[in-house]
């Protein structure tokens, strides 16, 4: 797994073999993090990592400067990787942004979350029976910013084109993103 760009362009990391999660392949992630520069600027954004999985997402926007990034994932040895990397990270460099690296199940961080961000990134397991809602949690509680950004990591079984706050979906070989944005009315 290796950051693509900003500060810590480059940095590999290497995810041990026994993890479950599969990392954003650096094609796609580069790929959906050019077409995001049209949407977002990264620079002291606040961010949410969901279903963090390997953290390559939350290093990635470290390393484009956001200002804070929260991160959740359930799996408690994901979760170890995803602080020593950081811990990596934070080392060699020194550090400006806050990171928030939580364990723990994202539906009920989503229900008992009260900020509010810039960008959020979520990449459920494929078969998690509950993908569908997610994007409708996310607005329900009122998660992003005015004109915040959501993408959405899915298998390609799923259409979320009828959605009130989509705006477009990017296919990068097996890996699809639905990209939402929040409007003046569904941020208040």
């Amino acid at each position: 797994m290796r950051i693509i760009t900003g500060k810590y362009k480059g940095r590999h990391f290497e995810i041990p073999r026994s993890f479950k999660a599969r990392p954003t392949t650096d094609f796609a992630k580069e790929n959906i993090f050019n077409v995001l520069n049209g949407y977002i600027d990264f620079e002291d954004a606040t961010a949410l990592d969901l279903f963090s999985g390997t953290g390559s997402i939350t290093l990635e926007l470290l390393s484009r400067g956001c200002s804070q990034v929260i991160s959740v994932e359930l799996d408690r040895d994901h979760h170890r990787f995803i602080q020593e990397c950081l811990n990596k990270l934070i080392k060699d460099k020194g550090q400006e942004s806050t990171v928030i690296p939580i364990r723990g199940d994202v539906f009920r961080f989503i229900k008992s979350c009260k900020q509010q961000f810039d960008f959020i990134f979520a990449d459920p397991p494929y078969a998690l029976k509950e993908l569908p809602t997610i994007p409708d949690l996310i607005f329900e509680k009122n998660l992003l910013k005015e004109d915040g950004i959501f993408v959405f990591e899915h298998g390609k079984d799923y259409d979320f084109s009828q959605h009130p706050h989509f705006v477009e979906h990017r296919s990068y070989g097996s890996v699809n993103f639905s990209l939402f944005k929040a409007t003046a009315t569904s941020a208040e």
